[in-house]
């Protein structure tokens, strides 16, 4: 069976999340996202399992039910370096266990736990509970495992089960570093709040025998990952080399000569497309023979909002995401199965701009230093300014 999963997410323990993300919240939006499976995430916080174990029902072998979504344990670590580890576990007794024995202060108070351990430690721990393991947004400058080490072996010392994509990558950058040709890569949507919009908007489609952890687990152990879809990854906000501050582009080459400080004072970072450039064995992708597709998509609700320069959140914009909703069923279908010619019919600029999408024919101002980018549909934008050494 195909099912559509997002297993990176996290929960209204988690700084910076919303108070609406609660199980009861993301199950109905997760189905009208067109997802199957769901990622707990922040499963190493006791307050959030107590109300995991009192929402849901538990169907067996790593499974919990709400209202017919399905939810598979998951946390993110931040460990040493301030690098993020995605961890999958197999049910609420070894994720008890994980907490009471993972050295942290504020595991209590931040769905995501903060650790001294490096990769290596935290691997060798969540491998005594059969747990998968893997590097989260690999790629990303603040808490990207890459952003300290050039191997993954010199972070984890032996081989993770996946490596966590990001927004700001997708599998032809990956599949410039010669390292990764084993790994199944995941795309995952890192959400903080439970609206379609963020749920989702990065997914694996995965071949699973039935829903449970032990299908998971041997699914990434095969590489059974049938599809990633995701942004494309110039709309990240890390893809770029660009100012904190300001937002400016900048040449990496002028960033580092200038000590990655911008003219108006800010800090630089370096982006994704950057860094990897610096670790790539090969000038162009060579994926492995068991690499899927990768699908380039942006949450409707954000297509329709740029189309028309009208907040996400707006009654214009709304109107024609469930106008949509109600006609495909699921946003996912609107984005990648429906007849261009019947969203048409509801939508005439819409249908266009996803057009754009599944033919790669969109103009895109790139993100960087923490803004995301954003896609030229009638010009509205001027495109930023790529500061060099002679224009710094």
């Amino acid at each position: 069976m195909l099912v559509n999963a997002d297993f990176h997410l996290h929960s209204c323990f988690s700084a910076a999340s919303s108070k609406d993300m609660l199980i009861k919240n993301m199950a109905p939006k997760a189905k009208l996202k067109g997802l199957g499976l769901l990622g707990t995430g922040d499963a190493l916080h006791p307050g959030w399992l107590d109300i995991i174990e009192e929402t849901t029902t538990y169907s067996g072998d790593g499974i919990y039910t709400y209202d017919d979504m399905d939810f598979v344990l998951t946390t993110e670590i931040e460990g040493k370096n301030r690098i993020h580890h995605v961890i999958i576990i197999p049910d609420i007794g070894i994720a008890r266990e994980l907490s009471d024995k993972l050295p942290s202060k504020n595991k209590t108070i931040d769905g995501r736990p903060k650790t001294n351990y490096g990769g290596a430690e935290i691997l060798e721990l969540v491998r005594q509970y059969d747990c998968l393991i893997g590097p989260a947004h690999a790629f990303t400058p603040w808490t990207g495992m890459y952003k300290s080490f050039d191997s993954i072996y010199d972070c984890y010392e032996k081989k993770p089960d996946f490596v966590e994509l990001g927004l700001s990558a997708d599998t032809d950058m990956a599949d410039t570093i010669s390292e990764l040709k084993d790994f199944p890569f995941l795309t995952n949507s890192d959400a903080h709040s439970p609206w379609p919009h963020r749920l989702g908007r990065e997914f694996n489609q995965i071949s699973l025998e039935d829903i449970s952890f032990s299908s998971i687990k041997k699914a990434i152990k095969n590489r059974d990952i049938k599809a990633n879809y995701g942004l494309v990854p110039n709309l990240g906000k890390y893809h770029m080399t660009a100012c904190t501050k300001c937002y400016k582009l900048i040449d990496p080459l002028t960033a580092k000569e200038n000590n990655m400080k911008c003219s108006c004072g800010g800090r630089i970072k370096k982006g994704v497309d950057f860094r990897i450039s610096e670790i790539a064995d090969y000038s162009e992708p060579n994926h492995p023979k068991f690499r899927p597709k990768y699908v380039h998509l942006m949450p409707l609700a954000e297509i329709i909002s740029s189309v028309y320069d009208k907040g996400v959140t707006t009654k214009t914009v709304q109107g024609i995401w469930q106008k949509l909703i109600d006609s495909f069923n699921t946003e996912i279908d609107v984005l990648i199965n429906a007849d261009l010619a019947d969203i048409s019919k509801i939508d005439t600029q819409t249908a266009q701009a996803i057009e754009s999408f599944r033919n790669n024919s969109l103009d895109i101002v790139p993100g960087g230093g923490g803004q995301y980018g954003q896609i030229i549909f009638e010009k509205k934008v001027k495109k930023e300014k790529v500061v060099t050494l002679d224009n710094f």
